[in-house]
């Protein structure tokens, strides 16, 4: 039996279909264009495609879309300082810092700098404990992409396994709030947990975000199971992701390829949180 593939560049065009027609009654109701900057430090090939596509997918809603840039020797406390004026600046309407940022600088900082109402990206502690109880308002875009896959093809969550490989505070963590506020049944892989297979070959709903091509093969997947792989690394052979696509298709029900599967839905996504901080921030 082969996969069914997930066409994300299909869900996100829905997306930005549904933000562009909201944004428009926004903009008319406030008079304001919604307006979105993002800090950027360093120079980093993938970060830069991201931003690129992020902003032409801006650019096609109606959302304005500028970034800070900054040298990668700049301190940890300047950049700080440059949030802390963003945050008090009330023509800007969302902020977004760039991942990976240099190792001098602390990402955790820059995530409980940038004020709740504003943090696109939810990585504020307000924000991922809000989402970690069930009032998900600003929800992480990567896991938010992963939910509004699972939802676009009318998956139950409620009983099912869902294994996710990965527990950073970007993704791993907080789609296991998002799981378990919906009543799935969670197990939580990383580099540290002996023999993923035994985890992996019992999940409904497989989501991986190791960045190691080809981790997850035909053996380590159930029968049916859904798979979306977030992994996304550039090798000899072009871009791919954790799954060995072509093995695992023939074994899964349903699958996200990379690239086109959770990377357009991811930036599709962040247009939605984009319109709830600047609502955020109108109405303050």
């Amino acid at each position: 039996m082969t996969a069914k593939i997930i066409d994300g560049r299909k869900i996100a065009k829905q997306i930005r279909k549904k933000v562009s027609e909201k944004r428009e009654v926004l903009e008319l109701k406030y008079n304001v264009k919604p307006n979105i900057t993002t800090i950027n430090i360093g120079s980093d090939p993938a970060s830069e495609l991201y931003m690129k596509l992020r902003d032409n997918a801006c650019k096609e809603v109606g959302i304005n879309s500028s970034h800070l840039e900054f040298s990668e020797n700049i301190s940890e406390q300047e950049i700080l300082k440059e949030i802390k004026t963003l945050n008090k600046d009330n023509t800007v309407h969302g902020i977004l810092i760039q991942y990976p940022v240099p190792e001098h600088i602390t990402p955790d900082k820059l995530m409980n700098a940038v004020t709740p109402s504003k943090d696109v990206e939810g990585f504020n502690p307000y924000n991922m404990g809000q989402t970690l109880i069930g009032d998900e308002h600003l929800i992480p875009c990567t896991p938010l992409s992963v939910l509004t896959i699972l939802e676009h093809e009318k998956t139950n969550l409620r009983g099912k396994h869902a294994v996710i490989v990965n527990h950073s505070n970007i993704v791993g963590k907080p789609l296991t709030g998002l799981f378990l506020n919906r009543n799935a049944t969670v197990s939580v892989c990383h580099v540290f947990t002996d023999d993923i297979k035994k985890y992996t070959t019992r999940a409904d709903i497989l989501v991986t975000a190791a960045g190691i091509p080809k981790l997850i093969t035909k053996n380590h997947v159930k029968k049916d199971a859904f798979v979306i792989d977030v992994g996304i690394v550039k090798t000899k052979d072009g871009i791919c992701g954790d799954v060995d696509f072509n093995l695992v298709s023939e074994i899964a029900g349903k699958i996200t390829p990379v690239p086109g599967g959770v990377g357009p839905v991811t930036v599709a996504s962040s247009l939605i949180n984009m319109l709830i901080t600047y609502e955020n921030t109108i109405q303050e």
